[in-house]
């Protein structure tokens, strides 16, 4: 019998096939149902075929990557976006710009290209992408379309010579470049008033169109091979509206990100897309960017809804695409005002010969997103349901997991997993079925068999990011199947990028006598020597130590830090000469008396670069959680300012409370570094409290492990990536029409271009477009699981508390790579408890009875119990069973004793049970 899961053949081979077949055995209707369903995906391709056949006379793919330009130098000149900068590039946009365009696109002034001045781009930008009021407008003021033929933005502009010396001559009292000073100046002198101009609020289409950039300014944007399928699924846009416009079907589409940056892309060149529009659909498409409310059933969010639904059901692929949804809403500013970096002069060339000290290899990772749609061929007289565990073949520091979806066909909602990994070995997919009555139990669950995908396969040119297919089930040892069980599969990703650097830092100290952990013998005196840095594989990358400096000559207050490489090198990284830090041999220099500045930060790190640290999770590490449960005072962000980021550009996040600083790049790490440890050694010594806006010095009443940037020995956790490396699951469902916005470090709803709720169902809810939601649903977005029955705090990636309460209390803090708490619960089901961190990070199992402390951390450190009452595992429970399962010790915890350190050969894929 042939494999029902390979590739279909043709329609008219299959209709044959199918009815010879059931001529013979009309009985068989299994086989109708496999010949009808491939039927219908041929009808899919071939409409899918149908709409690639849509002829657009522009470039998009180049024209795109030139528009991603021109957002990134606007966004780097945000005066432009409000107030009296937006006001005068308004009027130099109707009084100047628009005039000469008009003439020069009549009679040409001179041979070549015309450069339009930046301001007045901007304001042309949003203007056309209203393409069919820029048209009316445009008609009515100069009786035909001025398009951008013949220009060329002043950011690909090899020459403006000729431009400038035209405006000079047309306009001698208005320069050509507004720069932000004159243009926020009150006695800026404004042009002759513009004869023609529209009554178009442009300064609303400004506000509206400023956002976009943060949602298509991730690297991947920028490739070629996204861009190419982001164009064929613009394609697939334009032919569902002209669908819908020949069924007379009223519909608001809502496009993805990668969508509405190629239909954006399309509207700047305002000739060619009106009579491209007119070609396709009879008239040209109207872009209404006016409808902003995300709320779940109104327009944005049903929108989306149906857009998902006529997509999927019209080319029988996925309408989601990973990379392509929304990610929150922007940054709140450091500063509104442009900032002028004065960095001290070094050479850079020999900044790099100190960068060898500290080099460390650099990880990528893929960002995939993952459905399962279909299943086929299911054992005759099979009872119950369906589910599909999946997980990487190969170990993965980034995600080494094993997370379960449900089947679409089979529980009738949308989930879809959105994560990150390594871009290399295979993807696992384990069918697992379970009996219908009831939750599923271990003895319920069993595995049907599995399928799996190789991510080098998706992530190469031919693959074209996106695969969906059937997938053969290899059955298990003990499963009998007449045909093939396959499983159908949607995967999509987004092209490979740098993870962010994630070093601990380590230094041992006294124990207090209440404390559940317990010095380790043999390294109490190396821990009075050395902060040892060591990275997320727990293997140690340099040691730093603070010393009295060799050429201090006698002098008390003079001291050095030296870093010992693994190798035993040491090396020189940092002198204090007076109150001042020289680090690298003088190429920076750091000053640590914490205070208040003019702009928030509290102090600096100048030199090669100029480096600036805030309080608190600012620009990409910024919270975007409904609910959060770190404090603002944890953190710390390092901001690098420059002429390319005059508004800043996060560098790296410091976890004050844990001792972990993530880096974004490989040339900050040795600074960087050797600013945490003098940091670290500033706060522990001198006793500062950190207060929002300002930092005061006070009384040293506070308990060290606040304030001490340096972890405990044994009891170490990862940081909670703000930034790309994150990994969300169990995202909201389209069927539903609820969406969630899924922030970066938050386990939310995926959003595109769309629309939806505030806080939507992060389980089975649906996920938005380009105008996107706000946040996920605090089951799984990293919240507090709540006071009363606690729940389950953050299950994925992000530090959470269970909550407060009875009944099953924390639940489990959180479930993978981040610290957290299980709660405080009180006597009955599982006490407070639940699992404090389950994923290489410490974690405490929480105060209660019942289960107590349950598990502290299940990999990799250390971790205790908790302390509760006598019941269940006690207040003890697993403690250091569970709390070290590698290469750190435990304790069975405070109160019930428990199983002490025995449990040492469970394996990471069982972090779910």
């Amino acid at each position: 019998m042939s494999n029902q899961c390979g590739p279909p053949p043709s329609l008219s081979t299959k209709i044959y096939k199918s009815i010879e077949f059931l001529k013979s055995d009309p009985c068989n209707l299994s086989w109708e149902i496999i010949c009808r369903m491939d039927i219908s995906d041929e009808r899919m391709q071939l409409e899918w075929n149908e709409a690639q056949k849509t002829v657009i006379n522009v470039d998009l793919v180049a024209a795109a990557k030139e528009q991603l330009k021109f957002l990134a130098t606007v966004d780097r000149n945000r005066w432009l976006y409000e107030s009296r900068g937006l006001d005068n590039a308004i009027h130099r946009y109707y009084s100047c710009w628009l005039p000469l365009l008009a003439k020069h696109s009549r009679v040409p002034y001179f041979d070549g290209l015309l450069v339009v001045p930046l301001d007045c781009e901007w304001i042309w930008h949003c203007h056309r992408l209203n393409p069919v009021r820029y048209k009316t407008d445009c008609e009515k003021l100069y009786g035909r379309i001025l398009d951008n033929y013949d220009v060329v933005s002043s950011v690909n502009a090899k020459s403006k010579q000729d431009t400038e010396e035209l405006w000079k001559r047309l306009y001698p009292n208005e320069p050509y470049d507004l720069d932000s000073a004159r243009a926020l100046s009150e006695v800026h002198a404004k042009p002759v008033q513009a004869e023609k101009c529209s009554d178009y609020d442009l300064v609303s289409a400004v506000k509206r169109q400023s956002p976009f950039f943060y949602q298509v300014s991730r690297r991947h944007m920028n490739n070629d091979l996204y861009l190419e399928g982001a164009v064929a699924r613009y394609k697939g846009f334009l032919h569902l509206i002209r669908r819908n416009k020949e069924r007379s079907i009223k519909s608001f589409t809502v496009p993805t990100y990668d969508i509405d940056l190629i239909w954006h892309t399309h509207q700047l060149y305002s000739a060619s897309y009106c009579k491209d529009l007119v070609d396709i659909m009879g008239k040209v498409l109207e872009h209404d960017d006016t409808d902003s409310d995300r709320t779940k059933g109104k327009k944005l969010d049903t929108g989306f809804s149906r857009t998902t639904k006529q997509w999927e059901e019209t080319y029988g692929s996925r309408y989601w695409r990973a990379g392509a949804m929304y990610r929150g809403s922007s940054p709140s500013p450091l500063t509104t005002s442009h900032y002028c970096s004065n960095p001290v002069s070094k050479k850079a060339d020999a900044f790099h010969e100190h960068q060898k000290i500290l080099h460390y290899p650099e990880m990528e990772a893929v960002e995939v997103m993952l459905e399962f749609v279909d299943i086929r061929n299911l054992p005759e007289g099979h009872k119950g349901s369906f589910f599909v565990s999946f997980s990487k073949t190969q170990p993965d520091r980034i995600f080494n997991a094993k997370k379960e979806l449900t089947i679409l066909s089979v529980s009738g909602e949308k989930q879809v997993a959105y994560f990150q990994c390594e871009p290399n070995g295979h993807l696992l997919f384990d069918l697992m079925s379970y009996s219908s009555s009831g939750l599923p139990t271990p003895k319920s669950v069993k595995a049907m068999g599995s399928a799996k995908v190789s991510l080098e396969d998706l992530v190469c040119p031919t693959s074209k990011l996106t695969m969906e297919k059937w997938l053969e089930v290899v059955p298990s040892s003990k499963m009998k199947t007449v045909q093939p069980i396959c499983l159908r599969v949607a995967i999509s990703v987004a092209t490979p990028m740098a993870v962010p650097y994630v070093f601990h830092f380590i230094r041992p100290r006294a124990f207090s006598k209440t404390s559940c952990f317990f010095p380790l013998p043999g390294r109490i005196q190396y821990a009075k020597n050395c902060t040892r840095i060591i990275d997320d594989a727990g293997d140690e990358v340099i040691s730093l130590q603070m010393r009295d400096s060799k050429k201090s000559k006698g002098k008390i207050d003079s001291k050095e830090v030296i870093g010992i490489s693994k190798s035993g090198e040491v090396h020189s990284l940092a002198e204090l000469v007076g109150k001042e830090w020289l680090l690298l041999d003088a190429r920076w220099s750091l000053q640590l008396q914490i205070s208040s500045s003019d702009d928030g930060h509290l102090f600096e790190l100048a030199g090669h670069r100029n480096v600036k640290f805030f309080l608190g999770q600012r620009l990409d590490y910024e919270h975007k959680h409904c609910t959060k449960q770190r404090s603002h005072d944890d953190f710390m962000t390092a901001i690098e300012f420059s002429a390319q980021d005059p508004y800043g550009r996060a560098l790296a996040l410091i976890d004050l409370k844990f001792g972990v600083i993530n880096v974004k790049e490989e040339w900050f790490l040795l600074p960087g570094s050797i600013t945490v440890f003098l940091l670290c050694d500033t706060l522990r010594k001198e006793g500062y409290s950190i207060l929002v806006g300002s930092a005061k010095h006070s009384q040293k009443d506070f308990p060290t492990q606040e304030t001490d940037l340096c972890h405990e020995e044994g009891n170490r956790t990862n940081l909670e990536s703000e930034a790309e490396n994150v990994v969300q699951l169990n995202l909201e469902a389209a069927t539903k029409g609820n969406n969630a916005a899924p922030a970066k470090g938050a386990i939310s709803g995926v959003c595109g271009s769309g629309c939806g709720s505030s806080c939507g169902s992060l389980m089975k809810s649906g996920a938005c477009g380009s105008c996107g939601a706000g946040c996920g649903n605090k089951l799984e977005s990293g919240g507090c699981g709540g006071c009363g029955s606690g729940g389950c705090g953050s299950m994925l990636e992000s530090s959470g508390f269970g909550g407060c309460g009875s009944g099953c209390g924390g639940g489990c803090g959180s479930r993978l790579k981040s610290s957290g708490c299980g709660g405080c619960g009180g006597s009955g089901g599982c006490g407070g408890g639940g699992c404090g961190s389950m994923l290489e990070s410490s974690g405490f199992g929480g105060c209660g009875g019942g289960c107590g402390g349950g598990c502290g951390s299940r990999l990799k450190s250390s971790g205790c119990g908790g302390c509760g009452g006598s019941g269940g595992c006690g207040g003890g429970g697993c403690g250091g069973a569970w709390g070290n399962r590698l290469k750190s010790s435990g304790c069975g915890g405070c109160g019930g004793g428990g199983c002490g350190d025995g449990l040492t050969s469970v394996k990471t894929a069982e972090v779910d049970a």
